[in-house]
């Protein structure tokens, strides 16, 4: 498998913990560096374009109202939430970042145990932490909607 072509300066040599260096190539990051340019490009050309060719009217309260079915809005636009609603939320976002964590560790236990890294333990501590906070908001009411 050939390397891909080297552009002058960018090559970093440091050294590394046993004395001998390592060198990390900038180029393999040349890649995500022209990503990030094209995101950024294609980005700022969307807003431009639409801000160029978009429509360009004064605004007047009939246009600026939220239109209903061609019925007046009835009621306050910015309603308020139930607490609960952020609390489920904030549980939702907590149990899905477990799966992120879980997931890799899956893919890579017997690698692990190949290499003689106990990773078990960790591991199933993470999930009893995780488990406790589960048992301590369903114990609070955390969980119970109609409350």
């Amino acid at each position: 498998m050939s390397r891909p072509p080297t552009f002058p300066g960018f090559e970093v040599e440091k050294p590394g913990l046993t004395g001998q260096g390592w060198g990390v190539n900038l180029n393999d990051y040349l890649p995500v560096l022209v990503q990030v340019v094209i995101a950024l490009a294609i980005a700022a050309g969307v807003i431009g374009a639409s801000h160029f060719f978009g429509q360009k009217t004064k605004s007047n309260k009939l246009k600026d109202s939220a239109y209903e079915c061609g019925l007046e809005a009835a009621g306050k636009s910015g309603a308020r939430f139930s607490v609960k609603f952020y609390v489920v939320a904030m549980l939702f976002i907590v149990f899905d970042i477990e799966i992120v964590f879980l997931v890799p560790w899956t893919q890579v236990y017997r690698e692990f145990l190949r290499a003689g890294i106990p990773i078990l333990m960790p591991v199933l501590f993470f999930l009893a932490v995780l488990v406790v906070g589960l048992v301590y908001e369903y114990k609070r009411g955390g969980l119970d909607w109609e409350k």
